[in-house]
C-alpha cells in the first residue's frame, strides 16, 4: 500500500467522520453503537490474528519484554482516558463551554502512536481498523466542541488537525526508520506491542460497552456487527495482503547477503580445485 494511499484514507474518514456531526442528527445513536461494535471486534482480532503474532515473532526483543510493552500499552491507554473522557470509543459527553485542552491533547497524542507501527508489516489491516476505529471517536469529538463556544470554523480546524494526527505520526515514523537521524525499524516490535495494548484495551471496552444500558442483554444487531468485524479480519488471515514493509525489504537484503555469501564459498572451493589440480600437473 503506497504512502499516499494510507495517508489518503486515515485522513478522509476522520475528516468526514468529524464533519458529519453538522449534517446528522446526534440524537440518534443506534448507528454509532453498530459502527462501534464492528470496529472494536475488528481491532480486536486484527490484534489477536496480526498484531500480536507479528510482535513475538519480528524483531530482537524477548517475549518477557514484549508482554511489558503491551501491559505499559494497555497502562498508557487507561491513563489517557483520564484525560479524553473515553472518546476513543465513541464516549459523547456534554462539556463545559471552554476549549476541551485535556481531551484534545491526548486524542492527538493517541491518534499519532498508532500511525507509527504503519510502517511495520500488516499494513493493510491496520489502516481499515484505525480508518474504522476513528469514525466513532472522530464524530464524537465533532459532538463535544459544538457543545462549546468555539466556532464553526475553529471546530472545522480542530477536526482536522485530529485526522491530521494517524498520518503524521505515519509519515514521521516513515522519515526517520529512512533517515540518518535515527533507525526505528529495529523498535517496531516495541512499538506494536505498545500499540496492542492500546488496541487491547480500546476494542474490549468497545464491546463490554456498546449496545444496550444492560451490557449482558442480547442485542442482535450488536452481535451481527460484532461477528461481520471478526468475519472480516478472517478475511484478511485467510488470505493475506501483500504488503512492501520494510521488514520485508531487510528479508530480501537478508536473502541476498546470503546468496552473495554463498557465491563467494562457491569461488574459493574453485580455486581450491584449481590449486589442487596444478600441483597433480606438476607433480
Amino acid at each position: 500500500m503506497s504512502p499516499f494511499l494510507i495517508v489518503a484514507i486515515l485522513f478522509i474518514s476522520a475528516s468526514i467522520a468529524g464533519l458529519a456531526v453538522f449534517f446528522v442528527k446526534r440524537d440518534n445513536t443506534n448507528y454509532l453503537k453498530l459502527i462501534l461494535s464492528f470496529s472494536g471486534a475488528y481491532l480486536f482480532a486484527i490484534t489477536v490474528l496480526h498484531l500480536i503474532p507479528h510482535a513475538y515473532t519480528e524483531g530482537n526483543t524477548s517475549p518477557e519484554v514484549i508482554g511489558l510493552y503491551i501491559l505499559g500499552g494497555f497502562i498508557f491507554q487507561l491513563l489517557l482516558e483520564q484525560f479524553s473522557q473515553g472518546i476513543e470509543h465513541g464516549h459523547i459527553h456534554h462539556h463545559e463551554a471552554g476549549f476541551p485542552l485535556g481531551i484534545m491533547i491526548s486524542l492527538c497524542l493517541h491518534a499519532f502512536l498508532e500511525g507509527m507501527p504503519l510502517v511495520s508489516g500488516h499494513q493493510s489491516q491496520l489502516v481499515f481498523g484505525i480508518a474504522v476505529h476513528h469514525i466513532p471517536a472522530a464524530f464524537a469529538l465533532g459532538s463535544l466542541l459544538l457543545n462549546t463556544r468555539l466556532s464553526k470554523n475553529a471546530i472545522i480546524v480542530l477536526l482536522l488537525v485530529f485526522a491530521s494526527m494517524t498520518p503524521l505520526g505515519f509519515l514521521t515514523s516513515n522519515v526517520l526508520s529512512d533517515g540518518e537521524v535515527s533507525n526505528l525499524s529495529q523498535h517496531f516490535d516495541k512499538i506494536m506491542a505498545v500499540v496492542i495494548g492500546i488496541f487491547l484495551h480500546i476494542s474490549t471496552t468497545i464491546l463490554f460497552e456498546s449496545g444496550s444500558a444492560d451490557h449482558h442483554h442480547f442485542n442482535k444487531k450488536k452481535m451481527a456487527a460484532v461477528f461481520l468485524g471478526i468475519a472480516l479480519s478472517l478475511t484478511t488471515f485467510l488470505f493475506p495482503a501483500h504488503d512492501h514493509s520494510h521488514g520485508g525489504h531487510q528479508h530480501g537484503t537478508e536473502e541476498h547477503d546470503l546468496h552473495e555469501h554463498n557465491h563467494e564459498h562457491h569461488d574459493h572451493n574453485h580455486e581450491g580445485h584449481d590449486h589442487n589440480n596444478h600441483e597433480d600437473h606438476n607433480h
